[in-house]
């Protein structure tokens, strides 16, 4: 058994260890706050802004954007990987780790020169050269002192490179911030537009409807829908009650890269939102389990003292009575 010196000495380091894990969960507790306010204000706006680009695109068979385009073969990926900087933070960054590795993993058919890893965090960073896969760079600083104009810059860039072709597919990898208990890793598509996500949020229905699908669209495209009007027989797309101003092109050019740059914007809070969500649980976790063992330890220590005196009582009684 322990000696009691050694119980109190591991009584203080665990009191010690207490009071770091229950600091950082308030500070943690602190910065979860500021970062969920502004996600909870951001995604709104996103979600509505998304909503809007990608009906009209889907409402729109005729109207294209080179953002949209899908290529036939996918020679040249980008990832965009979300991680923190620090630890501490339970099982966020070893989740992102483990992701983004599945997903080099699925691209295996490419050489490790066609996968470019955009780190935004310098676990992903760190574990990135691990993987000997190419590194755009270290954005780390994003993650501490990251803005709105930093990731449009980051984002531009990424599209630019979209539209020359040095990518074929962009993917975003971070995790959604649901509430405090609940943080969701999310593989998404950056480049090109995922038109899929729209047509998910409305069930599948028939060319009578008045709400537009990729299917109805693309058959009326082709085939093209006659309307009577007196005598005269006009062939037109169906849902075409958009009116644009000043002109399709005009808006896409304005839509589009204001809606990419926003979708990093809004990864880049939810990823910070998350990080410090998984933080402040984890050192939660940390200072109920030290209390816990404060509790055993402090039982443990008051045994072995009382032990102590019993012995000391029955030597005392034992010499009185042998006198």
């Amino acid at each position: 058994m322990a000696s009691l010196k050694e119980i109190k000495n591991r009584i203080a380091s665990v009191n010690n260890t207490r009071k770091i894990t229950s600091a950082m969960k308030m500070v943690a507790s602190s910065k979860l706050h500021h970062a969920q306010q502004m996600i909870e204000n951001m995604l709104p706006y996103d979600n509505m802004l998304e909503h809007i680009l990608k009906s009209f695109l889907v409402s729109s068979p005729d109207v294209s954007s080179p953002f949209c385009q899908e290529r036939t073969a996918i020679k040249r990926v980008a990832l965009v990987v979300f991680s923190s900087n620090s630890s501490l933070c339970g099982g966020f960054n070893m989740n992102v780790i483990k992701k983004m590795q599945a997903i080099v993993d699925s691209y295996s058919h490419l050489s490790k020169e066609n996968i470019v890893v955009y780190p935004i965090g310098r676990k992903a960073y760190d574990k990135a050269q691990k993987l000997n896969v190419t590194c755009a760079g270290d954005f780390s600083q994003l993650i501490d002192n990251g803005s709105a104009q930093d990731c449009q810059r980051l984002s531009q860039s990424i599209a630019a490179k979209f539209i020359d072709g040095e990518f074929d597919k962009v993917e975003l990898v971070y995790h959604h911030f649901e509430s405090v208990g609940s943080q969701v890793l999310t593989q998404r598509t950056f480049l090109p537009i995922d038109l899929a996500t729209e047509v998910n949020r409305q069930e599948e229905r028939d060319l009578k409807s008045v709400l537009a699908t990729a299917e109805s669209q693309e058959y009326l495209k082709q085939h093209r829908v006659e309307r009577r009007s007196g005598s005269k027989n006009e062939k037109v797309l169906y849902h075409d009650n958009f009116i644009v101003e000043p002109s399709v092109s005009t808006v896409l050019e304005t839509l589009i890269p204001k809606q990419l740059n926003l979708m990093f914007y809004t990864a880049l809070l939810d990823s910070v939102a998350s990080e410090h969500a998984a933080r402040m649980v984890a050192m939660q976790t940390a200072t109920d389990n030290a209390d816990e063992l404060l509790r055993g330890l402090s039982l443990q220590y008051n045994k072995s003292r009382q032990q102590a005196i019993t012995n000391e009582l029955l030597d005392i009684v034992g010499g009185s009575i042998n006198n």
